[in-house]
């Protein structure tokens, strides 16, 4: 009887720890995002949310108000948005931390996990850039290119590859998808979970030679690596820099900012846009408005099904399922879908959700 009350003790009180150190982890990131928020409210922020624009989920499809017939760029919009997120970062400087920032052997907390450290390795730190790479930068039209399924048949690649600058998602595939994707590449992002998931852990030589020659297409692009975001995915991050320094790759690595995220975050709350953490879709359009005079996404589709009800993969380029509106996702897409969309009918940017017009 005593071993029966004892164990229902102890099980007792290791709740009671769970409970009391999740409240304390929920309270330090609501305090980092109160210290990024400010007291201050963008002029931009009720009537973004509020706007007469709808998402509406009704029969498993998605009912909105979108059309790119007409559409015409808000130049004063444009530069209020630049405006107003610079008061939040400066994309130039925060696209990545710079060879000055760290030494090797530095250690680090990691941004989404404070409670752990990462050590800044010499692979690492040599390939930090010595300036930003978005340094002095400045395009006419810019390209986001999200890795929705809607590209599927949109016959949008020459329209893609017709910017200016074109920023891609996760090292997506192109070549084999170029009628709709399109396969100009300035600016790359590359979660670590990629070599697992796209990669195979890089178990293989084939594995390792696949990765290499998908980076020797990239012909000094960018290459943005979140290696700093969550612990897990460092061994990957080793073994990317390793194949590049090996194999001497010609492209441009780069590593957000410690601040980024927070940030990025802390804008779009201020806004009175509720999100989680923001995508990488949100964060490139976000950091792209330092730079682009005109920013048109492609590949942003967080549902099921298109408007005439036919399903639409997670990626254009897999089998990936994903669930959008489970609150244990780490992301709110629909909500951010919903923001951009409101962008778009006000010519601050411009998303193109169905087919393209023929080159």
């Amino acid at each position: 009887m005593r071993s029966i009350r004892k164990r229902w003790t102890i099980c007792t009180i290791s709740l009671l720890l769970i409970f009391y150190k999740t409240k304390e982890i929920a309270r330090t990131e609501e305090h980092q995002e109160t210290q990024l928020i400010g007291d201050g409210e963008l002029c931009l922020s009720r009537s973004l949310v509020n706007s007469s624009d709808k998402i509406i989920r009704k029969a498993g499809s998605t009912i909105f108000q979108h059309s790119v017939q007409g559409w015409k760029i808000n130049s004063s919009l444009v530069l209020e948005i630049r405006k107003n997120i610079l008061r939040f970062l400066d994309a130039e400087r925060d696209v990545s931390v710079v060879k000055s920032s760290f030494k090797p052997g530095d250690v680090i907390h990691y941004v989404l996990d404070r409670r752990r450290t990462l050590n800044i390795s010499h692979d690492l730190h040599s390939l930090l850039p010595e300036v930003s790479p978005m340094k002095n930068r400045r395009f006419k039209t810019c390209a986001v290119v999200g890795n929705s399924g809607i590209l599927l048949d949109s016959e949008c690649g020459k329209e893609i590859d017709s910017h200016n600058f074109v920023i891609r998602c996760n090292l997506a595939p192109v070549v084999e998808f170029a009628a709709d994707v399109g396969t100009k590449s300035d600016f790359i992002t590359m979660n670590p979970s990629v070599v697992q998931r796209a990669f195979g852990g890089f178990r293989n030589e084939s594995d390792r030679e696949k990765f290499v020659h998908r980076l020797s297409m990239l012909n000094d692009s960018v290459l943005w690596i979140p290696a700093f975001m969550v612990k897990g995915g460092e061994k990957h991050v080793e073994w990317v820099n390793a194949l590049i320094l090996k194999n001497k790759l010609k492209v441009r690595t780069a590593y957000p900012s410690l601040r980024l995220i927070h940030a990025v975050r802390g804008y779009w709350l201020t806004n009175k846009v509720p999100i989680k953490r923001p995508s990488t879709g949100l964060l490139m359009y976000t950091l792209a408005t330092r730079f682009c005079d005109e920013i048109h996404l492609y590949g942003f589709w967080p549902f099921p099904k298109d408007l005439n009800g036919k399903a639409v993969k997670y990626h254009y380029y897999d089998d990936l399922k994903y669930r959008y509106f489970s609150n244990a996702s780490p992301h709110r897409m629909p909500l951010e879908f919903k923001t951009l969309n409101v962008l778009h009918n006000r010519g601050a940017l411009k998303l193109t959700t169905g087919k393209c017009m023929k080159q």
